[in-house]
């Protein structure tokens, strides 16, 4: 799975935390990523990975509020 959206120079800090991961993935000479899904969290955590590196800090704070509240909402009154 060939990764584009990401800046060439981004690529090798993605490529080592989905290897953290276990998630198979090669940086390749050409600035190619390439991506071996074998599971379906597989997706999740390579969707994560490349938010995190791709989007914007008002982005990440925007998510990170809506997480809060939405756990807020989940979180029986004591």
């Amino acid at each position: 799975m060939p990764v584009s959206t990401i800046d060439r120079c981004d690529r090798w800090q993605v490529s080592q935390r989905l290897q953290e991961l276990n998630i198979e993935c090669q940086c390749l000479p050409d600035g190619q990523l390439t991506i071996e899904i074998q599971h379906p969290v597989d997706i999740l955590q390579l969707r994560s990975v490349i938010q995190q590196s791709t989007a914007s800090r008002p982005d990440l704070l925007d998510w990170l509020e809506r997480c809060w509240q939405l756990r807020d909402r989940s979180t029986p009154n004591s």
